[in-house]
């Protein structure tokens, strides 16, 4: 064991001296520290809802770049053989470098925790899970960067393949880009990389519930960080003159790079994919929702059915004057199957039409909404109850028309759906769900809903800009895509309301 602490004394001090691993190890950090502080600003509480890209990014750096790049720039210098022939066992001076690794990426993390906790973020609500969850994503991707390092002859060639697992794991594992924002392919791809379990489970014990929900999660970090580890021990090598193609066991990186496809099928398998659907959402139309068979029949169209044929659809003209009061650069309007005149005209056999079950699920990306008993993570209580009570008091709340003012209250649950404002968007809907409630009469309200939903692009979209009493920002530009998301939600509700949508 002393050897053992020695060896890590060592590294310590050889890295603290030398300056590339500095730079990489906290400079790189920081960078990206500052970069999501400056991309999130409009956050009602700092960096909170994103300790775990950001975390993760740390481990992800330190595990591509630093480690590999260390034990390849030792082994050219022919550190590891002089290792290799001491009477010390091999073993004990690769757990050194893996523990020294370890702890320069813990230490940087801190330092994130605390610049972050200076500017305003609170503190972590569970520390001890989020050092577990901290620890099976830094197994995996340790891991990972003993592979690279076996399989790089040279200190460039560890920054070539550094690069081609850093950069899609940041741009489509779901790890600097936000799942809801990548298409559809992306998102089934980003089942197969761990960076996405390991923004998951230190996401949730930065500001969710803890560990509760993240057993698959951690399931899958240490799935792929022992088998990156097996595979880094049975290809191992001392001298920088073995290169890697010629030497026997090279089909071991099989199993690295299958465990990989293992966790994704594990996670396509459970449905933890949570796709929103059909395809894209900026495709999606009302006639989207509409059945193209009777109610009552048993067999409605699939998820990826097209929109209803041309007979039951009514387009709108496209040069269609903006209502008053609308924000600037509004899209075309969208297709609605014909119906009812009016919301007041809409009866029981328009809404039975309605096929339900194709809407987004309430886990997905696209409306979500939270469970029915769920608790909201301290960290946003104080934004939801804001909320609360403003709907009550708000004006374009209070206005006379109750299909407008229907349509005001769902902008408030579809703006921070669209700037993906993390736990606090899921939460919302609950909040305006029960004011809808509250303020307009049960006999009217499903004809409302109905009626909104039929009609994305119509009223008044003035609302948008008129957040600052609940501590939502503002849409600027085209306001289509909060438009949508007010279809999604008031179809939502109106399932919730006849019994067509049992929520969980």
């Amino acid at each position: 064991m002393s050897i053992l602490l020695q060896q890590i004394g060592l590294n310590l001090r050889l890295n603290l001296r030398n300056r590339m691993a500095l730079i990489y190890g906290y400079l790189f950090p920081l960078i990206f520290l500052i970069a999501f502080w400056t991309i999130y600003r409009n956050d009602r509480i700092p960096l909170a809802l994103h300790m775990g890209e950001l975390l993760t990014i740390t481990v992800l750096g330190g595990s591509c770049f630093g480690l590999p790049t260390t034990m390849v720039s030792e082994r050219e210098r022919g550190v590891w053989r002089r290792y290799r022939l001491s009477p010390v066992p091999a073993g004990m001076f690769v757990a050194g470098t893996l523990i020294t690794r370890y702890i320069l990426l813990l230490t940087a993390a801190l330092l994130q925790i605390v610049l972050a906790m200076l500017i305003g973020m609170p503190a972590p609500h569970h520390p001890f899970s989020l050092l577990l969850a901290f620890t099976f994503a830094s197994i995996a991707f340790l891991g990972l960067g003993m592979v690279i390092a076996m399989l790089a002859d040279t200190v460039p060639a560890v920054q070539a393949l550094g690069q081609c697992i850093f950069l899609p794991m940041l741009m489509i594992g779901g790890v600097a880009v936000r799942l809801s924002s990548l298409p559809r392919w992306a998102i089934h791809v980003s089942a197969f990389l761990p960076g996405r379990y390991a923004v998951e489970a230190i996401q949730l014990c930065t500001t969710g519930n803890g560990l509760s929900r993240a057993h698959f999660d951690l399931f899958a970090l240490l799935l792929i960080g022992v088998a990156g580890s097996i595979t880094a021990a049975m290809t191992f090598r001392w001298e920088a003159n073995e290169r890697f193609v010629s030497r026997r066991g090279t089909l071991w990186i099989a199993l690295a790079l299958g465990m990989w496809i293992v966790v994704g099928l594990l996670a396509e398998s459970k449905g933890r994919i949570n796709i929103s659907d059909p395809a894209d959402n900026e495709s999606l139309s009302p006639a989207d929702y509409v059945s193209s068979t009777s109610p009552a029949s048993p067999s409605l169209a699939p998820v990826m059915t097209p929109a209803a044929p041309q007979s039951s659809v009514v387009k709108e003209p496209a040069q269609q004057p903006a209502p008053a009061g609308s924000a600037a650069g509004k899209s075309p309007s969208l297709e609605r199957p014909a119906g009812p005149s009016s919301w007041q005209a809409v009866t029981q056999h328009d809404i039975d039409g309605i096929a339900f079950e194709r809407l987004p699920p309430d886990e997905g990306l696209i409306s979500p909404i939270a469970h029915s008993g769920e608790s909201p993570d301290p960290t946003v209580a104080d934004q939801l109850e804001q909320i609360r009570t403003a709907l009550a008091t708000w004006p374009p709340a209070m206005v006379s028309d109750p299909v407008q003012r229907a349509r005001n209250d769902l902008y408030v649950a579809a703006v921070p759906d669209v700037l993906e404002m993390g736990e606090v968007e899921r939460f919302i809907p609950l909040l305006v769900f029960s004011r809808l409630r509250k303020d307009i009469p049960a006999t009217d309200l499903p004809k409302i809903l109905y009626w909104i939903a039929m009609h994305p692009d119509d009223g008044d979209d003035s609302a948008i800009q008129k957040l600052e009493p609940f501590g939502l920002p503002g849409i600027t530009g085209p306001t289509q895509q909060v438009r949508r998301r007010v279809m999604f939600y008031s179809l939502k509700l109106l399932g919730r309301l006849t019994g067509k949508i049992i929520p969980k």
